[in-house]
């Protein structure tokens, strides 16, 4: 089956195209072919009354005191020729039939209506055409009959030039027509390339429906589509309210459990806080995956991203005198949910801050098709072995000084959560600082892809 719509108005037109010159051409062609067969007809029936009023009897037998004028009647297959055949007796003929009499018991029938194809005095075929007529009244007259020809070749010669002209007229045609059905199947399918590109502006997040521009047949499809994205506008809304509704739900009778279990005794406590940490990562996950569950993508600047957050964090770090270096591209943008690159970027950041003495360094560049967004910072680092295990939901290190630091371990495993399911990547290494280095590195730049659901 035919998908493409352009080829299918094509083809239909082509067919159409085809079977209507064939039409034109047999009509045309049995229409020419009849005018000229008459012409010639017209032109023998002439020469037959012109000869049959100059025929007179003489000495009982019939004479032709004056024959036709026409030249072509005097010279030896001249290409005219008349014969005049009595009853009894000899018959006249034309010097063009030379030495070549007309058979009139050769029955009426031929190629063309009125003529007989007889054998021409050159061998070629001639057509010939005979009225048998009287000279007199009653009983006694004197019956003889008048043939009147031309030789064939003249006739098709005439019919082949015509259909020679024809083929090449009707050839151009098609090739006009089949120009203008093509124009009129991409003029007629321009609304849909419009509102394909009108869908990759939604899709882009540029838009938020289709409009009511484009041609009446399309448009309650396209009103039905305006109104679907309507719904799933709010249902999205609605989502993500809910999620935050729980979030915050959560939080407080968590940090409630938290403070009450402290209470406890120390086996107690340990194992009712293991299962408070338990509770609040399975709800993190959750959280996050019914929010990135529900897709919403835009076109999001990194770096008013990044000065955002950074402008948020800036307080906390200057009463520790850290200084922030950042340098982004202002120009650089990722397809990609601002709040999906807020949580993302964010939990990095915030890490930095956790673990930085004097400084943190934000930058991201473009390599080919790729993105790189790096945060690094000059704290103790995060040792080989360990990288793997932070990346993890609940994965903590533990620093010489302090400890176990405080945390749920899920900032940097959501992060790697959310980048997955752009198809991006994040990494840990070292920074030329010093410390930790995260990498956040999007694979497809200027290429849309849906985001995943975290498993």
């Amino acid at each position: 089956m035919i998908r493409s719509l352009r080829l299918r108005l094509a083809i239909g037109a082509l067919i159409a195209v085809g079977v209507v010159l064939l039409v034109v051409w047999f009509s045309l062609s049995r229409l020419f072919t009849d005018y000229v067969v008459g012409r010639y007809r017209a032109e023998m029936i002439t020469t037959v009354d012109t000869i049959a009023a100059q025929v007179v009897v003489r000495d009982g037998e019939l004479a032709l005191p004056r024959e036709p004028a026409d030249p072509r009647f005097s010279l030896p297959a001249g290409g005219r020729y008349w014969q005049l055949t009595p009853k009894a007796g000899t018959p006249i003929r034309s010097r063009s039939l030379w030495d070549t009499v007309i058979d009139t018991k050769t029955p009426s029938a031929g190629h063309y209506k009125d003529f007989v194809e007889l054998e021409g005095p050159d061998g070629a075929p001639m057509l010939v055409h005979t009225q048998t007529l009287a000279l007199g009244d009653g009983p006694d007259a004197e019956r003889f009959s008048v043939q009147a020809g031309f030789g064939r070749q003249e006739l098709d010669d005439a019919l082949e030039s015509f259909h020679g002209r024809m083929r090449l007229m009707l050839l151009a045609t098609a090739a006009v027509l089949a120009g203008a059905a093509f124009l009129q199947g991409a003029l007629g399918l321009a609304p849909l390339r419009k509102l394909r590109e009108r869908a990759a502006l939604v899709r882009a997040g540029s838009e938020k429906d289709f409009g009511s521009a484009g041609p009446s047949e399309v448009g309650p499809v396209v009103n039905e589509i305006n109104l679907l994205l309507a719904e799933r506008e709010q249902a999205v809304e609605r989502a993500r309210a809910r999620a935050s509704d729980l979030a915050h739900g959560l939080k407080t009778p968590l940090t409630v459990l938290a403070q009450l279990a402290e209470s406890l005794p120390d086996n107690e406590r340990r194992l009712a806080l293991q299962q408070v940490d338990l509770v609040r990562q399975r709800a993190d996950r959750q959280l996050q995956a019914a929010r990135m569950g529900v897709e919403r993508m835009a076109t999001t600047s990194v770096a008013s991203m990044a000065g955002k957050l950074v402008s948020v964090l800036r307080p906390v770090t200057a009463e520790r005198g850290i200084a922030w270096d950042v340098t982004i591209d202002p120009g650089l943008s990722l397809d990609m949910d601002p709040a999906d690159l807020a949580e993302c970027l964010g939990n990095l950041l915030d890490n930095a801050v956790k673990w930085a003495r004097s400084r943190i360094r934000v930058s991201a560049a473009r390599n080919d098709d790729r993105l790189h967004i790096v945060v690094g910072d000059d704290g103790p680092g995060i040792a080989d072995g360990d990288r793997e295990r932070v990346m993890q939901r609940g994965g903590r290190v533990l620093d010489g000084e302090a400890g176990q630091v405080p945390g749920t371990g899920l900032g940097l495993a959501i992060s790697a959560d959310i980048a997955d399911a752009y198809g991006a990547t994040l990494t840990l290494g070292q920074s030329p600082l010093g410390g930790l280095e995260a990498v956040l590195t999007f694979e497809t730049v200027g290429r849309r892809k849906r985001p995943r659901d975290p498993v």
